[in-house]
């Protein structure tokens, strides 16, 4: 059930950016965990950090829930 107060629950471009990257970094420092590639773990907790910070740069420049370059999808 969706109300007009419903923020979409982080539905959008800089959420799906954000999440995406961070997945990415946490499967490639667990790979590099594995095979005892300490630098590449550590790369990979940078690049988890730069995701977070991408989403929160993408929302400022308005692709963020109630941004001005969002457009929500209206499910019937």
């Amino acid at each position: 059930m969706s109300t007009e107060s419903d923020s979409g629950h982080g539905n959008s471009p800089a959420a799906w950016t954000a999440v995406i990257i961070m997945l990415v970094a946490f499967l490639l420092g667990t790979l590099f965990f594995w095979f005892d590639l300490p630098w590449l773990v550590v790369a990979s907790g940078v690049l988890a950090v730069l995701g977070l910070l991408t989403g929160v740069v993408l929302a400022r420049l308005g692709y963020g829930v109630g941004g001005t370059k969002y457009a929500p999808k209206v499910h019937d």
